[in-house]
């Protein structure tokens, strides 16, 4: 079976997918069946509906279901934990405040969407919103006592620009090296385009939003205790908390580069070891356990109250998590089933050029099998020839790179895990989630490529 290929072709595979999407659709919304059956049950269908032998379904399932979770999981849980014990000990609340009094209750989305996009240029989107999400919730409470989304918008579109725009993040890293582009050029184009990208993208749409959709913030790290404690622990010592994680993937980071450029050795221990603490998971485990120590033991909390307070993070979230692998459990039958390929085949011959071809392609397998990362590989993968018997220089190719990571990140919906870790964090239903996650990426796409488009032309 592992020699099985795709008989049908592309336009049955297409509208086998819109049905999918349209069944997730109705039974959440219409049924109001629980995200995480609903996505199962359509998953299993669709296998069923193309025909994916029936020996591998359950395992392509699974396997899909898992490496979502493999990462997820580790990210979203450690995180809860982290953000329970900020907020336990009073760290959120004086963090919020100082944010407040530096920018202003008008100005302070704007605040938590810098340090976002700060956070963001080393940390992965899922565990840098997850780290960031009791200080957004806090500042939120703080500013308004409501309105999630006028604060939670703008720092998670910040994350989602970092990640899909600019290196080290992986699509964009694996794109350049496809394309055979520059990645200095490639980074330093990115970090110019985050900013104003995320401003309209994320940003002012944040405020459109908050406006028009006024919800309640979550209580995914437990129910805020009304008594806070007297003597909450400083500023310093929460931002040092939070960059920890930050520090440790950073230093990674570092290494990669060094290895890269032949500086050092990846066989010798000192570099595997560093390397291993610089790994997400790790990083945050790190960071817990110091948290632990610092606003916990040092603060006279041991034992069971202590336990206790960790163990009041993870109920929470036990669905948050589930529902995430699901979502990729549907993605993984979707790419199995080759509905992606016979799009990007088709699409490929089509005639464009290539900046546009490949930003095309890109939105096509983002909005067939979710993932922004395999449709960013992907695509650079189909339009590599293409580019390299372009003769384009530089420039061009880091925007082409660019262009494609642009397209990959277009208007995530039911079938990419991001879309139910974004909805489900900010305790939003999925009619609400597709009208500002859906649309806020679908802008920072299109909006993307505009200006990438620009400096193409300009180069």
């Amino acid at each position: 079976m592992d020699d099985w290929t795709q008989t049908l072709g592309t336009a049955p595979l297409l509208g086998i997918a819109a049905a999918a999407i349209a069944l997730i659709l109705v039974l959440v919304i219409r049924f109001k069946l629980h995200a995480f059956l609903t996505l199962i049950v359509v998953a299993l269908l669709t296998a069923f509906a193309t025909g994916i032998p029936t020996g591998m379904i359950v395992d392509t399932a699974v396997e899909a279901f898992g490496g979502t979770l493999g990462s997820v999981a580790l990210l979203i849980g450690l995180g809860a934990m982290l953000g329970k014990l900020v907020e336990h000990s009073g760290g959120a609340r004086v963090l919020a405040d100082r944010l407040v009094e530096i920018f202003g209750e008008k100005r302070a989305p704007f605040g938590l969407g810098i340090a976002s996009l700060i956070m963001g240029f080393p940390i992965f989107f899922d565990a840098g919103l997850v780290v960031m999400l009791p200080i957004i919730f806090a500042v939120a409470r703080r500013v308004s006592g409501n309105n999630v989304l006028l604060y939670g918008i703008p720092a998670a579109g910040a994350f989602s620009v970092m990640h899909v725009f600019v290196p080290p993040h992986p699509g964009p890293v694996a794109a350049t090296e496809l394309y055979g582009a520059d990645l200095g050029t490639v980074l330093l184009i990115g970090l110019l385009l985050a900013f104003p990208l995320w401003y309209l993208s994320a940003y002012l749409w944040g405020k459109r939003v908050g406006t028009k959709y006024v919800l309640p913030v979550p209580g995914f790290f437990g129910e805020v205790d009304p008594d806070q404690p007297a003597d909450p622990p400083k500023v310093g010592t929460i931002v040092a908390l939070l960059l920890l994680p930050l520090v440790l993937i950073f230093m990674n980071t570092g290494l990669d580069f060094l290895r890269a450029a032949g500086t050092v050795s990846e066989d010798t221990s000192w570099f595997q070891l560093l390397s291993a603490l610089g790994e997400s998971p790790v990083a945050l485990l790190i960071s817990v356990l110091v948290a632990l120590f610092v606003l916990g033991t040092r603060r006279g909390e041991h034992g069971t109250a202590l336990e206790k307070v960790i163990d009041s993070s993870l109920g929470p979230v036990a669905s948050v998590i589930l529902i995430t692998g699901a979502g990729g459990m549907f993605g993984g039958i979707l790419r199995a089933s080759g509905i992606g390929d016979a799009l990007a085949s088709s699409l490929d011959g089509i005639g464009l050029p290539v900046i546009f071809a490949a930003y095309l392609i890109a939105v096509v397998l983002r909005l067939a099998q979710g993932s922004a990362t395999v449709a960013l590989v992907t695509a650079a993968g189909l339009m590599a020839p293409a580019v390299a018997a372009g003769g384009f220089g530089s420039v061009e190719v880091a925007a082409i790179v660019l262009a494609t990571a642009a397209g990959s990140v277009f208007a995530g919906h039911v079938n990419d895990s991001g879309f139910w870790l974004v909805g489900r964090l900010m305790g939003m239903d999925v009619k609400t989630t597709l009208k500002t996650w859906t649309v806020q990426q679908a802008l920072e796409s299109v909006l993307g490529f505009l200006i990438v488009l620009l400096v193409f032309w300009i180069a």
